[in-house]
């Protein structure tokens, strides 16, 4: 049998057959540099018994249900692979969408050095995939994990992105005047009674520190820095955020009780009300 054919195979009981094949294609294309045209061609049949040896240590691996992309130490993003470990949130597609809104903006046209901030940076996937997007951007990302400053830097190495990569805790950040252009974050959003609706491989392999909020302060991420933004942003500045779709009304609200105008939500491609903006006036 086929090495693709037997792991998505044995992958089914997991994630059902149209997820585990994208999972084997994709250990296949970045683990053995196999293509799914490879594939076709019967290429997965012929690894050394050194591959087969990975192969099989992979599979153990997802078996026990771990996500690929920590399997693989690799994550795709906006055309970028991006280097993820257990220490850091996988990103996310939705992310994505995100990033292109804020590369849309047509008040970038007008700045010939854009100044942006990305708070809880992570991987650094939104810090460097903006300053590849933007021209000229001069961007930094703020964390508070040493495992995710390491990494976001490591990442920025490897795309030859320059990023400045700072050590902050957001929920105490510095007392800046006008310093941004945009300020963008997507925090811990989810409240713990939400856990029963989550797959149980994200609860038991992702930092739970990038993912929850207290039951009884879900905004405490979005009130910190959305305080912070009502100095630190020029004027007319923007602030981004990707949000749980729960809590729309209340960012909506958050925002234009801080002075924010022009306040938009934008719907992600899974048809969810994930990402707001608004402007400082």
């Amino acid at each position: 049998m086929a090495y693709y054919t037997e792991l998505w195979r044995q992958l089914v009981p997991l994630y059902g057959e149209n997820e585990a094949k994208a999972i084997a294609k994709l250990v296949f294309e970045v683990a053995f540099n196999l293509s799914f045209t490879d594939i076709l061609c019967n290429k997965d049949t012929q690894l050394s018994k050194e591959q087969q040896h990975k192969l099989q240590k992979i599979t153990e691996q997802l078996l026990l249900g771990e996500p690929v992309q920590y399997v693989l130490q690799q994550a795709w993003f906006a055309g970028s692979w991006f280097k993820v470990h257990s220490g850091v949130l996988i990103p996310r597609p939705e992310t994505e969408d995100l990033c292109y809104w804020i590369a849309e903006q047509p008040t970038l046209s007008s700045l010939s050095n854009p100044k942006i901030l990305d708070i809880g940076t992570g991987s650094g996937c939104i810090a460097i995939t903006l300053s590849l997007l933007i021209k000229n951007a001069q961007t930094t990302a703020w964390d508070i994990a040493p495992e995710a400053l390491s990494l976001a830097k490591e990442n920025a190495k490897a795309m030859n992105v320059s990023i400045e990569v700072v050590e902050q805790d957001a929920l105490n950040a510095p007392c800046d005047n006008e310093k941004w252009d945009i300020i963008v974050s997507n925090p811990p959003y989810i409240t713990p009674q939400e856990q029963s609706e989550m797959e149980a491989n994200v609860l038991q392999f992702e930092p739970n520190c990038a993912l929850f909020v207290p039951e009884d302060n879900p905004l405490i991420f979005y009130k910190a820095i959305t305080h912070y933004a009502q100095k630190a942003l020029v004027q007319g500045g923007t602030l981004f955020f990707e949000i749980n779709p729960l809590f729309v009304s209340e960012m909506k609200s958050l925002l234009a009780e801080s002075g924010f105008t022009d306040i938009e939500v934008l719907i992600d491609r899974f048809g969810k009300e994930r990402h707001v903006k608004g402007v400082k006036k």
